[in-house]
C-alpha cells in the first residue's frame, strides 16, 4: 500500500459526508473554497479530491451550474461502493451481495475449467484441498482461509480467462475477510472442504455442465451456512 495523501483523506471525508447524509443524492458540491477552509487544504487539493470522485462517478457535473451527488447505484468505484454497502448495518448486504456475486461467476468459471484445465491445474487443486484438510485439523483459521480461497483460484485460473482472476483480484482483500468470518466455524470447514471436492472431481470429469452445476450447490451451501452460522448469531 502506497502512502496516503492529503487528496486520499480528503475524497473519504467527502465520501463519509454523502454516507451520513450531510450531501444527498443531486446535491450541489459546496464552493472550493468553502471545501478548503473546511478540512484546511489547498485549492490544488479540492481540486484533485473532486476529480477522483468524478472518475468514480460519484460526482456528476451540470455543464454550467457545478458538481453533484450522484445517487450511490451509478458509482463504479469499488472501494466506494463497498464503504456504501458495509455503511450502518450494512455489514450483511456485504456478504450476501458477494456471495451472489462469486456464485455468477464461479459457476461459468468452473464450466470453462471443465473443458480447459491442464494436468497442472488438477494438481494444484488437490494441493489445496489437503492444506485445508491440515489446517482444519490444526485449527490454524488463517491457513485455512488462505488454501481455501487459493483453490478457488486455480478454477479461475483453470477457466483460461484472465478477465476473471483480474476483476477477483480486486475484491481480494474483502473476499479475504468475509471468507475468514464465515471459515471461523468448523462446521462451516467441513462443508467447504466437502464441496470442494465435488467440485474438483466433476472438473476433471471433463463435464462442464455438471461443473457449473456443483460450483452452484457450492455457493448455495456457502449461502446457506452464512445464513445459519453467522448471519443469525450475529448480536
Amino acid at each position: 500500500m502506497g502512502r496516503r495523501t492529503l487528496v486520499d483523506d480528503l475524497v473519504d471525508g467527502l465520501l463519509d459526508d454523502i454516507l451520513d447524509g450531510k450531501l444527498k443524492p443531486h446535491d450541489a458540491i459546496p464552493p472550493e473554497a468553502d471545501i478548503a477552509k473546511a478540512y484546511d487544504v489547498s485549492r490544488l487539493t479540492v481540486r484533485e479530491a473532486l476529480k477522483a470522485l468524478r472518475a468514480q462517478n460519484i460526482l456528476y457535473v451540470k455543464a454550467g451550474r457545478g458538481t453533484f451527488v450522484n445517487p450511490s447505484d451509478n458509482w463504479t468505484g469499488l472501494d466506494a461502493i463497498f464503504k456504501a454497502a458495509s455503511h450502518g448495518n450494512g455489514a450483511d448486504q456485504v456478504s450476501v451481495g458477494l456471495i451472489e456475486m462469486r456464485r455468477m461467476v464461479e459457476t461459468g468459471a468452473a464450466s470453462l475449467a471443465a473443458r480447459r484445465h491442464t494436468p497442472e491445474h488438477a494438481e494444484q487443486m488437490r494441493g489445496c484441498i489437503a492444506d485445508m484438510k491440515r489446517f482444519h485439523e490444526a485449527g490454524d483459521l488463517d491457513r485455512f482461509v488462505e488454501a481455501d480461497i487459493a483453490f478457488h483460484d486455480v478454477v479461475l485460473k483453470a477457466s483460461g480467462n484472465p478477465f476473471v482472476r483480474a476483476l477477483f483480484a480486486q475484491l481480494g482483500q474483502l473476499l479475504y475477510m468475509t471468507r475468514r468470518e464465515t471459515s471461523a466455524v468448523p462446521e462451516i470447514q467441513l462443508h467447504a472442504i466437502e464441496y470442494h471436492q465435488k467440485v474438483m472431481d466433476s472438473i476433471l470429469s471433463g463435464d462442464a455442465e455438471l461443473s457449473r452445476r456443483t460450483m452452484d450447490e457450492h455457493m448455495e451451501q456457502t449461502y446457506r451456512d452464512y445464513e445459519r452460522y453467522v448471519h443469525h448469531s450475529q448480536p
